[in-house]
């Protein structure tokens, strides 16, 4: 890949962050990815805690990128964990991966449920049961309380 930096008036060239390396890699290679554990936690607000390096699942090859001091990692994984349709639902899973069965505090399940109430009702659907039993329960009180 090759990079046309952007001139900055007063800092001068300014190269791409890991961020956009990883969005470009990704168009590049038409692949599919999901942010795992603390990017999805950060990405809804769950955390404030930004990861350094960038950890994604992807249906392409696995590899590890250097860009910088940051490191952007593409882990292998099953069709099954990037078949979520929902944009907030398959982070919901992730999140709560990270989180761990018995774990999640009330206030971060109210946060959830406030997020997944944004998602699409079909998609929600169709996500419930691509995720394990314990966040299914979870998921599923959205439905509920509608």
């Amino acid at each position: 890949m090759y990079v046309r930096p952007v001139i900055h008036p007063l800092l001068g060239p300014l190269l791409p962050t890991a961020e956009e390396v990883a969005d470009a890699i990704i168009r590049r290679d038409k692949i599919r990815t999901l942010p795992t554990g603390a990017s999805a936690l950060n990405a809804l607000g769950l955390s404030t805690q930004v990861p350094v390096n960038i950890v994604l699942l992807t249906d392409g090859s696995p590899r590890v990128i250097q860009v910088g001091k940051r490191k952007i990692k593409f882990k292998k994984t099953t069709p099954k964990n990037l078949m979520a349709r929902g944009k907030i639902s398959r982070l919901v899973i992730q999140a709560l991966k990270e989180i761990g069965n018995g774990f999640l505090r009330d206030e971060e399940e109210q946060r959830i449920m406030a997020l997944l109430k944004n998602e699409a009702r079909e998609d929600l659907i169709h996500d419930i049961p691509l995720a394990p039993v314990w966040i299914q329960k979870i998921m599923r009180k959205v439905l509920i309380h509608e």
